[in-house]
């Protein structure tokens, strides 16, 4: 965390100042914006508290995906439908078509 600073000894002067610090063994870490998520893999977690706070430390590699968010309800039940797939299966190939029910409904046949 500090270069230069031995990870013990550090420890050492953050239980002193009353810092609790603990690995929580994540796989992977999905922060959900708005517009897209932040995903972290490879992630290393630590929990920290003290003087009356928590917070989460997250360090790893750092991903972004955006959001399709213009694929509606509707379009999802009509793929469905007339492809015979559950609407999980709709929305993914409404996403890989970007939106186009006919390419979607093809892809699914």
């Amino acid at each position: 965390m500090f270069p230069g600073i031995n990870p013990k000894d550090l420890q050492k002067a953050m239980k002193k100042m009353g810092i609790k610090q603990d690995e929580i063994p994540a796989e992977e870490v999905i922060i959900k914006c708005a517009d897209k998520d932040i995903i972290v893999r490879n992630p290393q977690v630590m929990r920290v508290q003290g003087m009356g706070q928590d917070s989460i430390q997250v360090t790893g590699d750092i991903e972004e995906q955006e959001h399709h968010s213009n694929i509606s309800a509707e379009d999802i039940k009509t793929v469905a439908s007339q492809a015979k797939v559950s609407e999980a299966k709709a929305r993914k190939a409404l996403e890989n078509s970007k939106g186009d029910l006919a390419e979607a409904i093809i892809s699914l046949q």
